[in-house]
């Protein structure tokens, strides 16, 4: 820890400090992150490039009296650092430690909760009317968005509204030119031409006062910008224009990938050397099935909202590079989208994690399930992520069930996964959701030949005596594992669901005529999941065996909470039998 930065506790320390000593302030705070992120692992590039911006804002603003949001809050780390939490920040998005997005709960600083994208506009509009209709013309009401954020249509239907009040808001425009890869779309080529220094017309004409545009690396200038809008009105934007990873030549080069980090040295920024080559990750499957896929079928494509790196779709399009669409931050659009490939006759694949599928349940439910449009929804991060609750994929079995018309398979490894992604384009004739986790499988010789996978038919993994196990998805891993650590284990039979809907009813019978208790596992929500759905089964058959479902307790969790909730439940319900 460096000789400034060791004093600062909170920004009211920042503020005590000439402006001549703030560059040295930010090169402090830029070593710090870059340190911890090195042996932890982040959201590296996103926090390195709003270090100055970051600092300029506290130094200027009067926070958190003046709210200060950021979106997306992965731009957030340095932030935490300034306003009490720099030692806390050594075990950042550790168990136990804070969290890697703005959290209401860890300090009156993050004014609101930010760990998806586009929702600062509508909520700083919203706080700074409320002050001024309370009479509170004092405060500032400031929102940090990105160039790609900004272009959500939840963004975009705040700024039409924004432009029609008097709210005492400052829009920050943080211009990288980057989401997790480059900016795509027609508002990137218009901030493009901003940043050539062309005039505005598109937030003038939305009565958005433009202002820029700004080094966001020159403290001087960022601060002399910023005091200006001190005493400013109404609603204005000032665009700033930094470098993702600025400060670390490997996360300045190669920003993608530098996006989210794992350890790496500090020095060079290289990522250290795995000691033996390790399976793919599920996201890798998906990309390179349907590289291979789509060299047979020329009616596939791939649909992604701003994740073609997270979501494994580079290989495919590197080859085939007018079918994979990134539409950007828009995954409403994105839906219906897919849904519009699917009309006239292509085989959409719409490649999204599961938490940000949330945002479009509505284009699921209308735009495709009601209409019985063939498109494929390979749902990533399906489970426990470490990223936490803002991110964790453990609704989707439940919100998913209700809909009429589609299919929802989990597959138990990557050959499966595999073989689904395979089946999906053999000519269904509604929609499927393929669910599948973050992280590696573990298999390095899942690419076997291409096998149809029958829809909705279960495998028994396992017969036993007198207690049935039910898993869906990985979740037979942590079983099989339960199991054998289990007395008598020979009692115990492990059957993999394998499609929640339609449910394998021949496979159900079998089990609830043969075995006196049933045991369900499920990485989701425990409400409404896997075990809901076999209740109901066992509801409508007049099956009075003992049932125990085992899944997420109905609060939000840690990753390490959950996991362990998991692993306690079903160690519980099998020692109890």
């Amino acid at each position: 820890m460096k000789q400034l930065l060791q004093h600062i506790n909170s920004p009211a320390d920042v503020r005590k400090l000439p402006v001549e000593a703030l560059p040295a302030l930010a090169e402090e705070l830029r070593a710090y992150i870059i340190e911890v992120m090195s042996e932890r692992g982040g959201h590296l590039g996103a926090s390195l490039g709003v270090v100055e911006l970051t600092v300029a804002l506290h130094y200027v603003f009067n926070t958190p009296s003046d709210p200060l949001i950021w979106d997306v809050g992965h731009q957030c780390y340095a932030h935490k650092i300034l306003t009490g939490r720099r030692e806390a920040f050594r075990n950042i998005r550790q168990e136990g430690g804070i969290s890697g997005f703005p959290k209401r709960e860890e300090s009156t600083y993050d004014v609101f909760g930010t760990g998806h994208s586009s929702t600062s506009l509508s909520v700083t509009l919203g706080m700074a009317m409320a002050a001024d209709l309370a009479g509170d013309k004092s405060q500032v009401h400031i929102a940090v968005i990105g160039d790609a954020s900004i272009v959500s249509g939840m963004a975009f239907e705040a700024l039409n509204y924004a432009g029609t009040t008097q709210a005492n808001m400052l829009i920050v425009l943080n211009d990288n030119a980057m989401a997790i890869d480059p900016t795509v779309g027609a508002l990137a080529t218009y901030f493009s031409g901003l940043r050539a220094g062309e005039e505005d017309t598109f937030f003038g004409d939305l009565n958005i006062t433009y202002k820029g545009k700004v080094d966001g690396h020159n403290l001087p200038a960022l601060i002399t910008a910023l005091e200006a809008e001190k005493d400013g009105s109404g609603v204005r934007l000032l665009h700033v224009i930094t470098t993702k990873g600025k400060g670390l030549a490997q996360a300045e080069q190669q920003q993608s990938k530098y996006h989210s980090t794992g350890a790496f040295d500090k020095v060079t920024g290289l990522p250290f050397t795995e000691k033996t080559a390790l399976p793919d990750k599920y996201q890798d499957v998906v990309g390179k099935t349907l590289t291979e896929l789509a060299l047979n079928n020329p009616r596939i494509v791939a649909i992604t909202p701003a994740m073609t790196t997270g979501s494994g779709l580079l290989t495919m399009k590197a080859q085939f590079p007018d079918r994979v669409l990134d539409v950007g931050i828009a995954e409403q659009h994105a839906v219906t989208f897919a849904a519009g490939w699917a009309v006239a006759g292509f085989v959409p694949y719409c490649v999204v994690y599961s938490t940000f599928l949330q945002r479009a349940y509505d284009q699921l439910i209308h735009d495709v399930a009601l209409q019985n449009l063939p498109v494929v929804f390979c749902i990533d991060r399906a489970g426990l992520v470490e990223d936490g609750a803002t991110h964790h994929g453990v609704f989707d079995i439940g919100f998913l069930r209700v809909v009429p018309n589609l299919v929802i398979a989990s597959p138990r490894n990557a050959t499966e996964l595999r073989n689904l992604l395979y089946t999906a384009q053999e000519g269904l004739p509604y929609p499927i959701a393929i669910r599948y986790p973050r992280g590696r499988c573990h298999q390095q010789d899942w690419q076997q030949a291409f096998e149809s996978i029958p829809i909705g038919k279960g495998v028994v993994l396992k017969e036993g005596s007198e207690v049935a196990v039910i898993s869906i998805g990985t979740t037979y891993e942590l079983a099989l594992e339960q199991i054998a650590q289990a007395k008598e284990a020979e009692r115990f039979g492990l059957f993999d669901i394998r499609f929640l809907k339609p449910l394998d009813e021949d496979l159900l019978q079998h089990i609830f005529q043969k075995y006196k208790v049933i045991i369900t596992i499920e990485e989701g929500s425990a409400i409404g999941g896997l075990g809901s759905a076999i209740a109901a089964f066992a509801a409508k058959g007049g099956y009075t065996n003992t049932l125990k479902i085992v899944g997420l307790p109905d609060r939000f969790v840690t990753e390490a909470e959950g996991r362990t909730s998991l692993q306690q439940g079903l160690a519980s319900a099998l020692k109890e039998l």
